[in-house]
């Protein structure tokens, strides 16, 4: 089965495995990495963390279906609750994505009730599949793409890009890439006249690790992180211990039900909207120039709002 959707980074990946297995295959972790174009790394712990709740195990190098199992005949409720989360997640997504996502988990659900509801603000980018069908392959064959690319200040332009990864921050997807030797971001929905070359390229090996610390699109990956200290309410602090961001860590807990923690970063536009977003229950403590930043946006909008009324 070809790969489709290099653009979800677990869910189609899980659900074509999980179908692969269903239909008798027996599925190499090395073959499955260059067909995801992820690291072995990832595909191991995928059967060994993600996919342990199914009847699957290691036979010479091959993973397999246990003999005589079939998902379809599955009463269990864990199972059935996986299930249902993936079903509604690539609904949220919409378009070609989520209809395909659908056929392949028919095979594997017992039935159409799904008790599950979830509401994920996922760009609809169906309209853009042939070109992502492109992009895919690219980076699946590391091959360089020319494009054009639209930008708001400058208009159009031409490009040959090294495409390492298509993401998804905050609902909306890019590609990052190389370009010039520099790894760039491409609001996907401005690239055009996509064109595969016989060029070859080198995988940047650290995109992987660039992208887990990343909070948002801002990340700079030429640009060495560093940390900012923030202080937490307690509203605050009870969601942030419950998800905390890439690379978070508690420095203190008070009997106030408040903390203060660390997270690291590239550039200040990756924690500014976030802390701007839990105002009043976040605050810079380190560095005083972001929380500077914040201060005169917030003096600059309420000038401008005693202003105009």
């Amino acid at each position: 089965m070809a790969y489709t959707h290099e653009y979800d980074k677990i869910l189609t990946r899980l659900t074509t495995i999980l179908a692969k297995l269903n239909d008798g295959e027996a599925l190499s972790v090395k073959e499955l990495a260059y067909e995801f174009n992820v690291s072995t790394k990832t595909i191991q712990r995928d059967f060994n963390e993600r996919l342990t709740i199914f009847p699957i195990y290691q036979d010479k190098r091959k993973w397999k279906m246990q003999e005589g199992f079939k998902l379809e005949k599955s009463n269990s409720l864990q199972e059935e609750l996986v299930l249902d989360i993936m079903e509604k997640m690539t609904e949220n997504i919409g378009g070609k994505f989520a209809t395909t996502s659908k056929k392949l988990l028919a095979k594997i659900k017992n039935n159409d009730f799904n008790p599950i509801y979830t509401k994920l603000n996922i760009e609809d980018i169906s309209e853009k599949f042939s070109e992502i069908q492109i992009i895919e392959k690219a980076i699946k064959d590391k091959v360089e793409l020319d494009c054009s690319y639209k930008n708001d200040r400058e208009g159009v332009f031409d490009a040959t890009l090294q495409p390492l990864k298509i993401v998804n921050y905050e609902g909306f997807w890019y590609l990052v890439a190389l370009r010039d030797g520099y790894i760039q971001k491409y609001y996907l929905k401005t690239l055009s006249n996509l064109k595969l070359t016989t060029t070859k390229f080198v995988t940047d090996e650290k995109i992987e690790d660039i992208l887990e610390n990343s909070l948002n699109i801002w990340f700079k990956a030429d640009v060495e992180p560093f940390e900012v200290k923030i202080y937490a309410d307690r509203v605050a602090t009870k969601y942030f211990k419950r998800r905390a961001l890439p690379t978070q860590q508690i420095e203190a807990l008070y009997e106030d039900d408040t903390m203060e923690f660390i997270v690291q970063i590239t550039d200040e536009m990756e924690i500014i909207p976030i802390i701007k977003y839990w105002l009043p229950h976040l605050r810079i403590l380190e560095p005083k120039w972001i929380h500077k930043m914040i201060v005169d946006d917030l003096e600059s909008y309420i000038k401008e709002g005693v202003q105009s009324e």
